[in-house]
């Protein structure tokens, strides 16, 4: 949904500016603003902290689009070093003021129910149960904010919110497809909290990514995590949107959409490398200590990772995705370089993903391989501190350090596409580890593997074109 909200944030900021423009005295009396870096984060479970999530578009993952064959390819996306499935809306998709051919599966027909098209209620039960078999967990879309005009729910108009003629409307009139639901309502609370509740009860689910998630009141979500931990304690939420409130009580993460905009300009030219690190600065003194985000590079709202930075600059963007702090997104057939668009609109057809990309472009199978394989044998590069280093020139090379214990990793990426040579700030001893997606793995190796090179010339460092390199410290 990311697409259609620049327009919307942009009109309530102006909005939000030249109302305070006319009531700078009145603002100047109210109490300050809370100041949320000086609160912590809800603590978030080892599991979380350690993941790698995998986005499901079912009706594009394979051509059938269903629950099967999503089952069927539980093996490989266990090999991959997948941790968390993230299912994309799995409910029945509404037909009136739908967009596209098949519709949005962000405009809900009914909570409750499953869409014919993925398969039946066992279908999603035995992914669930065969994902938990081999140590995944599972986690579902859920639309909070919105429904599709004939869903369910307008049997009971107050759910919905109304204008000032008394008729219903979309959350954002860009959003067409779908109508507003009103939180103001007691009872609209208490009919999707007991929604949600039933999903985690009646098929073991792991927890929910949160559409829009700040289109919602904080409350409501924070009451609604309280009453879903009664059921499962262990569960994560993931919400859509960047806000510090959210990370206090209710959500375990978010999604980092001010770094990924950043990451966005600076791969395509438009600003320094250096505006990464100022962005993921500017976040770290706003937001709760101990934030987990969400670190992607692609999604379904996105043009794919490749039209927008050519192949080298999408590994390159996931070399971040998976080296920096939080938590790592792997979408629907990044690891094996597809390219086939998901975003408006797209999302609103039937647009499978080519699989066998992965012959044209057989880097990226190896390289998604070798670098979850990487993160899952680092505690610094999963949970450490992040530290920022020094370069010969931060224009183009961003470089940081992740250290848990004893372990240190550096990393060093390029973020354009001229080849660098310069230098790093550092000192000691260190190793090369940096995943090599030029030689062919064995195929009986189970775990990628990494250059060693004893004799590292740092702190001179050498860079290709967006390219990357990544060392252990020697102790």
């Amino acid at each position: 949904m990311k697409k259609y909200l620049r327009k919307f944030l942009l009109k309530s900021v102006f909005t939000s500016l030249l109302t305070a423009s006319f009531s700078f005295a009145a603002f100047a009396q109210q109490p300050a603003a809370r100041d949320f870096s000086k609160e912590n984060a809800r603590v978030s479970q080892d599991w979380v902290k350690d993941a790698v999530i995998y986005e499901i578009f079912e009706r594009q993952y394979s051509q059938k689009g269903d629950f099967n064959s999503i089952t069927k390819d539980l093996e490989r996306l266990q090999n991959l070093g997948v941790t968390v499935l993230w299912l994309m809306p799995l409910h029945p998709i509404g037909r009136e003021k739908a967009k596209g051919t098949v519709g949005s599966p962000y405009a809900a027909k009914d909570y409750y129910q499953i869409n014919p098209d993925y398969g039946t209620k066992a279908d999603l039960q035995k992914l669930v149960t065969e994902a938990h078999t081999r140590g995944m967990k599972v986690i579902i879309d859920i639309v909070a904010n919105h429904t599709a005009w004939d869903s369910v729910m307008m049997k009971n108009p107050a759910f919905y919110t109304h204008d000032k003629s008394g008729k219903i409307i979309p959350p954002v009139p860009d959003w067409a497809d779908v109508a507003d639901l009103n939180y103001d309502n007691p009872e609209l609370r208490k009919y999707m909290t007991e929604m949600l509740k039933s999903w985690i009860r009646d098929y073991d689910l792991d927890g929910f990514r949160c559409d829009v998630a700040g289109f919602v009141p904080t409350d409501f979500w924070e009451n609604a995590r309280t009453e879903l931990e009664k059921i499962k304690p262990n569960i994560v939420m993931l919400a859509e949107w960047n806000s510090p409130d959210l990370l206090v009580k209710a959500f375990d993460l978010d999604y980092s959409w001010s770094l990924h905009s950043a990451l966005t300009e600076v791969l395509q030219g438009a600003k320094p490398a250096s505006d990464i690190r100022k962005v993921w600065e500017e976040d770290k003194a706003k937001f709760p200590r101990n934030t987990l985000h969400m670190r992607f590079s692609d999604n379904h709202d996105e043009r794919r990772a490749i039209a927008r930075f050519g192949e080298k600059g999408a590994l390159a963007a996931q070399a971040l995705a998976f080296t920096l702090d939080g938590v790592p997104l792997v979408y629907n057939g990044m690891e094996n370089g597809d390219t086939t668009e998901s975003g408006a609109p797209a999302l609103f057809e039937k647009l499978p993903i080519f699989w066998q990309f992965a012959e044209r472009r057989p880097e990226f199978p190896k390289f998604y391989k070798a670098i979850i394989d990487l993160r899952k044998n680092s505690v610094a590069l999963r949970r450490g501190d992040l530290t920022w280093l020094k370069n010969s020139d931060e224009s183009k090379v961003l470089t940081f350090s992740r250290k848990s214990g004893a372990e240190e990793i550096l990393v060093a990426i390029n973020m354009s596409n001229a080849p660098f040579f310069g230098s790093i700030e550092t000192s000691g001893n260190f190793e090369e580890i940096t995943p090599d997606i030029a030689a062919p793995l064995p195929p009986d190796d189970d775990k990628a593997k990494a250059k060693s090179k004893t004799n590292v010339a740092l702190p001179v460092l050498t860079l290709d074109a967006f390219g990357y390199r990544i060392f252990r410290k020697k102790n």
